[in-house]
């Protein structure tokens, strides 16, 4: 061959050769090129192994895809050393090799734009503890894997692409490392990433892998992978099988459209998930087996299943750790069975479950709190014995029945409330138990508590309100009952009229007297105090006149839009929600408790309890987690005042992204479709809540009013002072009473200033001095115990 068809550029210091020189072969090429030299290719296809062994930089003539390597067997390019290889298309049809090999702990290669489109054993092979980076290249191999790592090296993939492959796309193994950079897999068969071997990790972020047939990543044997902001989608089998103590961590990851599970867990395995969502599942969303065996999953959203099995499958002593995760439309959610086998819930909302949302069974427990049900058929099911848990502060509505307990399951509910149930709120029956403390069945269409078959069921503090057959449906003897109340006080059929005994028949019956149980007693709801009486404690307030006659108003309006009612006339709607602005420690706090008490007397509100919040109560760390803490906070008002103080931290001035603003938007769409269970009182400075109420269109128009709270004139800090005094004891002297005005006097009154609340504290200091003074007299008298003086005072600040 007389063409010469590759140049060599000597771009080394070197002296003792030519500046170039050309070639009819790469081999003879690189054979002359030197550490640093450049070799450049013209177009063609060369049929021969190419190997790289020394530093230099391989690169086609005219631009990429005009130089083919394509040797008749063996490898088609070898890369022992830190060389640069642009551009070129390695075809292989050797089953027995890979078409691109990079060994050797000096093998710190750079591979860009190159093209891999082979039937060969492996795409591109990583081996011996090489550390090569590939970018922008392409990997098709429809016979066998598409990447391999082994032997410890280490790869970093960048806008890389295995775009078909006979068996899996990315393979990770014997404690190698691989970092993939806004890469594609897809089109694989086996697995679309395969990590396996103690040591080996992948780190996958901005990845897509999809159209897989087998499972999108399968890791084993203790291998680690590690994805961010990745989506696995359109494959065959699980979307994420793991197995023999393999970990992986996604975090803001995506995984959706996959017939199988999610994710499939075994052989004590952990998987972690922060922020991601699962969706269009054919099977389960975590299906996690064996002991040893964890999911925890913090900020995530599961939902649409497109099968009619559990989401969430725990069983043969796995765990599963869900945080202010999101769980709707599905068969059902959470199914938790076998002993030892447990599940914990906090913060988390299930919705839309077709059957049951949790289900306990065959000796496994759970543990919830702060989590809601709502629109499921059953909320919660423990289904026989050993099965049982513990549920804390949670809420069940829109449900057939809220809590079903059967065949010796014994969980343990504490301050629940189930709402709004089609059948029965709670049932027992078939020899379950249950302890049911300060829980609450309301608005229910069926029973509130109904427990048959004798069941040793515990109910302590419960309370049944507005059920439309009974509170509690209670048929025979066996549960303990105590301090419970309905607003129906039925428990049970009466008890018959004891009949004479015969006298041949008393020795019988006295020994089974003792098994005889009493009916449980029900108590009446207690009324709420007259809203008289409540409205004498907001006059007996200091100060805040103008403060007394808008609440005054307000409350006439209400009483007399409910008087109209009655007699056949139209009442004005009224929203109730307020604004309270100004100061701290003006009693905004105790004005809205007096506000919410007063409601309730008159019959507007079911309970008239005031639940106080701030920012940190209603917004979460990541999406999502904000409006589910709003939407607790709210339930747990229902019936009552939401408080919100220091309501325009919810709308920073600099807040674009702020989550507080998600908070808001929540809270107006839950002040208008439960517009009368609960009325929303946000307070704050002046200026500040101004711009709290335009932060959204539609927040300033909930509010009927904005009511503000003054500073305390002296005076009334001094009668603050003085009714402290009165509660503790004290007597408060003239001089001691015309020294503490002159004192109130000079205090500074910035935005910070404590108002009633620095009364208080003056108090409390004064409280302190007079005992340093008394404690040192000999015998101090009775008054001398009580009165305070001038001295008392607090120093000068």
């Amino acid at each position: 061959m007389g063409e010469h068809r590759v140049r060599v550029t000597q771009d080394s210091g070197s002296r003792w050769r030519r500046r170039a020189g050309e070639y009819e072969t790469l081999a003879e090429a690189l054979a002359a090129a030197e550490p640093g030299d450049t070799v450049t290719v013209r177009p063609g296809v060369f049929r021969e192994n190419v190997l790289l062994d020394k530093p230099v930089t391989v690169l086609p003539a005219e631009g990429p895809g005009t130089v083919r390597i394509d040797p008749p067997s063996g490898v088609g390019l070898t890369v022992t050393a830190a060389a640069t290889v642009r551009d070129l298309v390695i075809e292989s049809y050797d089953s027995s090799a890979a078409a691109v090999r990079i060994t050797g702990p000096g093998a710190d290669a750079l591979l860009t734009g190159c093209r891999v489109d082979t039937h060969a054993a492996v795409g591109v092979e990583v081996s011996d503890r090489a550390a090569p980076r590939l970018t922008g290249c392409t990997v098709s191999n429809p016979s066998g894997l598409g990447l391999r790592l082994r032997g410890q090296a280490q790869a970093r993939f960048t806008d890389c692409e295995v775009s078909a492959a006979g068996q899996a796309g990315l393979a990770v193994l014997e404690g190698a490392r691989a970092e993939l950079d806004r890469c594609r897999l897809h089109h694989a068969t086996g697995a679309g990433v395969l990590l396996t071997d103690a040591g080996s990790l992948a780190e996958l972020t901005g990845c897509e892998i999809y159209e897989i047939r087998g499972s999108g990543v399968q890791a084993e044997a203790k291998a680690v992978g590690r994805l961010t902001d990745c989506e696995v989608h359109r494959v065959t089998g699980n979307g994420l099988t793991l197995d023999t103590e393999a970990a992986l961590e996604l975090r803001d990851c995506r995984l959706h459209d996959l017939p199988e599970n999610a994710a499939d867990l075994r052989g004590r395995s952990v998987l972690t998930l922060e922020r991601s969502t699962v969706r269009s599942f054919g099977r389960g969303a975590l299906s996690v087996w064996d002991p040893g065996t964890r999911v925890d999953a913090t900020g995530c959203e599961i939902e649409d299943s497109t099968g009619d099995y559990p989401a969430i499958w725990v069983s043969d002593g796995a765990k599963v750790t869900l945080t202010d995760c999101a769980l709707h439309d599905l068969p059902d959610a959470l199914f938790v069975l076998d002993r030892d086998s447990q599940a914990t819930v906090t913060d988390t909302s299930f919705s839309r479950i077709r059957s049951s949302a949790v289900s306990v069974s065959s000796g496994a427990t759970v543990a919830l709190e702060r989590c809601r049900v709502q629109q499921a058929g059953t909320g919660l099911w423990f289904r026989d014995h050993g099965s049982g848990g513990l549920l804390t502060d949670c809420e069940i509505a829109e449900v057939a029945t809220g809590v079903i307990v059967t065949k010796g399951a014994d969980p343990v509910l504490r301050d629940c409330v189930v709402r709004a149930s089609a059948e029965a709120a709670v049932y027992v029956s078939a020899q379950g138990r249950g302890s049911f403390e300060d829980c609450r069945a309301v608005q229910g269409k069926g029973y509130g508590f109904h427990i048959i078959d004798g069941c040793r069921t515990v109910l302590t503090r419960c309370r049944a309100e507005q059920n439309a057959r009974a509170g509690f449906e209670i048929a025979e003897p066996g549960p303990l009952v105590e301090a419970c109340t309905s607003d129906d006080v039925s428990a049970g059929p009466p008890v018959p009229a004891a009949e004479p005994v015969p006298a041949q028949r008393t020795a019988q019956l006295t020994a089974g007297a003792a098994a005889l149980v009493a009916p449980p007693q029900i108590a009446p709801i207690p009324d709420c105090r007259p809203a008289d009486e409540t409205l004498a404690e907001l006059d007996a307030l200091i100060g805040l006149a103008t403060v007394k006659q808008e609440v005054r108003t307000l409350i006439d309006l209400i009483s007399v839009g409910r008087r109209r009612r009655q007699a056949g006339l139209k009442a004005p709607s009224l929203r109730r929600h307020l604004v309270f602005t100004g100061s701290p420690g003006t009693g905004k706090t105790t004005v809205a408790r007096l506000y919410g008490e007063i409601l309730a007397a008159l019959g507007v509100l079911q309970r008239g309890h005031l639940v106080e919040v701030a920012r940190v109560d209603l917004v979460g760390e990541h999406i999502g987690s904000t409006a589910i803490r709003t939407q607790a906070a709210f339930d747990r008002a229902r019936g009552g005042v939401l408080f919100i103080d220091e309501a325009y931290t919810l709308a920073p001035e600099d807040g674009a992204r702020d989550f507080g603003r998600e908070a808001i938007d929540t809270l107006v769409k839950l002040m208008e479709d439960h517009r009368d269970e609960v009325v929303v009182i946000v307070a704050g400075y002046t200026a500040e809540m101004e711009r709290f109420l335009a932060a959204n269109p539609g927040l300033s128009s909930r509010f009927s009013r904005t009511i503000t709270f003054p500073d305390y004139t002296d005076a009334e800090l001094l009668e603050i002072a003085r009714t402290q005094c009165q509660e503790q004891e004290y007597q408060l002297s003239d001089p001691a009473a015309a020294a503490l005005l002159d004192h109130f006097s000079t205090l500074q009154r910035g935005p910070t200033f404590g108002n009633g609340r620095t009364a208080r504290q003056v108090f409390e200091t004064m409280v302190e001095r007079h005992a340093m003074r008394v404690a040192h007299l000999p015998d101090p008298s009775t008054e001398e115990l009580q009165l305070l003086v001038p001295a008392d005072l607090p120093l000068p600040g």
